[in-house]
């Protein structure tokens, strides 16, 4: 079953900024990763998905509501965290999470006090004094707390430490666990690759593909850092055939892989090793990777 419907989305603001013709589905159930630069229209599609501008061209609907003319009734069922969340800066964390659930007729509390513990967030003090990252945890506890059916969440890690990053990770797991239905934006490849079952990538306001995580996983490039034992030893390693790209500094050698490394493996036990360090595939490199565009200027804007 289709939880989230998109049909040929269209919001043209002129010199090819906004979205066009976008159509995807998310099914129940599923955790659906919205990848882009930034700029790419991952929040435009977004505050569609919320009935917050009206589409130009299509439509877009939860749980088969419209989301422009339903919007009050949807939002019934949907957890919502906006990439610039909005504060009443001089309430406690407490004092906003108590006015959000009012709102939503919140009567049981326990979700909200689990995951105020889970993500260490101190609720005391007044929300103009929190971190970036206090603020971020507070937004994810406010989309949580009523245990929606359907969550939309944008750029939902900004400003979280690694070890906060893990533990947003485990709670996606969890709510997918419950069946809920996801739709998570992002420009973190690792983020995405974490916690999603497919992926849809839109780039300059157009969907350049959708493709299930593990497809994606096996035709990610992967980058390795070798330091050999010798500069000889890297410059006889990189001509050596099978690998995207070789480039060579000193004794250590920066390698390409796409799909299985084990003959890369195996060929690195014929010589003497003294670290092996790995590189992150930026968000540019998987697009050059899978649709051949060009590191083009991103100046579409959200």
């Amino acid at each position: 079953m289709s939880v989230i419907e998109i049909n040929g989305l269209t919001k043209d603001y002129g010199n090819h900024k906004g979205i066009f013709n976008l159509s995807f589905q998310v099914q129940e159930g599923e955790v659906f990763g919205y990848l882009g630069p930034n700029g790419a229209g991952k929040t435009t599609t977004i505050r569609h998905l919320m009935g917050f501008l009206t589409a130009d061209k299509g439509k877009a609907s939860i749980l088969g509501k419209d989301c422009r003319s339903e919007s009050a009734s949807v939002m019934k069922e949907l957890g919502y965290l906006p990439a610039e969340m909005a504060f009443f800066d001089g309430m406690s964390g407490m004092d906003f999470l108590k006015f959000m659930g009012e709102m939503r007729d919140m009567s049981n509390t326990a979700y909200r006090d689990a995951l105020i513990k889970k993500f260490e967030l101190d609720t005391r003090g007044r929300i103009r004094k929190m971190s970036k990252g206090m603020k971020q945890k507070l937004g994810i506890v406010c989309a949580f707390m009523h245990d929606p059916k359907v969550l939309l969440l944008d750029e939902p890690t900004s400003g979280l430490d690694p070890l906060m990053q893990k533990l947003f990770a485990e709670l996606i797991l969890e709510e997918r666990s419950k069946g809920k239905t996801i739709l998570m934006s992002s420009h973190s490849f690792e983020e995405i690759e974490r916690t999603c079952d497919r992926v849809g990538i839109i780039r300059q306001g157009e969907l350049v593909a959708t493709e299930n995580i593990h497809d994606l996983k096996e035709k990610r490039r992967k980058i390795y850092l070798i330091t050999f034992d010798s500069p000889a030893s890297a410059v006889e390693f990189a001509k050596k055939d099978g690998y995207d790209k070789v480039t060579v500094s000193g004794a250590t050698a920066k390698v390409c892989i796409l799909g299985n490394v084990s003959s890369f493996v195996h060929e690195l036990g014929k010589y003497n090793v003294l670290d092996l360090d790995t590189e992150s595939c930026n968000l540019e490199d998987v697009f050059m990777q899978y649709y051949g565009v060009s590191n083009g200027n991103h100046s579409n804007k959200n």
